[in-house]
């Protein structure tokens, strides 16, 4: 162990050079749902009703069968997972579980808890014995977050203490290798940003090492579910959700194909084809009206679906 003169261990006994770090080999991140859930800390935020708890617990029914998460990302073989349904009883937890698996067998790798104790009066101690037991779990659920956080310590700084209380969580996930994913609760505010309506300080979503927004869709998608993290790519995916199992189907090509207008969409797919249009050229090409074609291509730039350069022509973004 390398010491400083005084003799306490040196802070930056772990240090690398950069030639070492970059001859250096270092297994891939594991993912509990490729492209959508790393191992280590991920939130789930969403409002109220939106249909969080169906995700989450329709997440681990796949991960536990075997099965397609979203209908069509493979999981892989099954694993076990751990399931807190903190704000259920068993009887309703059975219920929707019930409606979600209709005639097929309910996994035994699934395990649910509908009582925990908050991490920092041993919740995380009864999920790392959890994980001892099951070393080859993948996914661990907290829904919801707020009901094991704990209280702040006294005189912490909110921000400090919603970094804190995150951290207790990653630290399981970095120890065992596993996703964890904490469901939590967006502002009512809107904002433009999707990072910006998680509730509570910046502390909660920068702790984290990726974040989930699930918000209520519009036109063609019951929902979207916007991801940003340190190993995901960031990404907007549309979803359909059926209300006769509780399933969220995650839906094929960019989000906005499936949220934006007929006007819109019209727009995008011609210039996919059309590259470098001018409004009045999408308007010949597509049969809509010059006026509103022009003043919707104007909003589209705005709002980040096409790109514009300086003689006026669009153009759609790359698939």
């Amino acid at each position: 162990m390398t010491t400083t003169p005084s003799g306490e261990r040196d802070p930056f006994a772990d240090a690398w050079t950069a030639d070492k770090l970059m001859a250096a080999d270092f297994p891939d991140p594991k993912w509990a749902v490729p492209g959508v859930l790393c191992e280590g800390v991920t939130l789930l935020a969403g409002p109220p009703k939106v249909g969080k708890s169906w995700m989450s617990l329709g997440l681990g029914l796949s991960i536990a069968s075997g099965k397609p998460a979203f209908g069509t990302v493979d999981t892989g073989p099954a694993a076990p997972v751990l399931y807190l349904a903190l704000e259920d009883t068993a009887r309703r937890l059975k219920t929707r579980m019930g409606k979600m698996l209709g005639d097929q067998p309910a996994p035994h790798l699934l395990t649910l808890v509908t009582e925990c104790p908050p991490l920092p009066q041993g919740g995380d101690t009864a999920i790392a014995g959890w994980l001892r037991g099951n070393p080859a779990a993948r996914l661990v659920v907290i829904d919801v977050f707020a009901k094991v956080r704990g209280s702040a310590p006294a005189g912490v700084q909110q921000y400090d203490a919603d970094y804190l209380a995150v951290g207790r969580a990653k630290r399981i996930a970095d120890h065992f290798g596993v996703a964890v994913v904490l469901v939590h609760h967006v502002r009512k505010a809107t904002h433009e940003d999707f990072l910006a309506t998680v509730s509570g300080t910046n502390g909660i979503a920068g702790a984290a090492d990726a974040v989930l927004v699930l918000e209520r869709g519009r036109n063609n998608a019951d929902g979207v579910l916007h991801i940003t993290g340190r190993d995901v790519e960031e990404a907007d995916h549309a979803l359909s959700f059926n209300p006769d199992n509780g399933a969220w189907t995650m839906l094929e090509g960019p989000a906005v194909d499936h949220t934006a207008s007929d006007t819109r969409r019209t727009i995008l797919f011609y210039l996919r084809e059309n590259s470098g249009s001018t409004p009045a050229q999408i308007a010949t090409g597509t049969g809509l009206d010059a006026g509103n074609t022009r003043k919707t291509c104007q909003r589209m730039h705005e709002a980040g679906q096409l790109t514009r350069d300086g003689t006026g022509r669009y153009f759609a973004p790359l698939l």
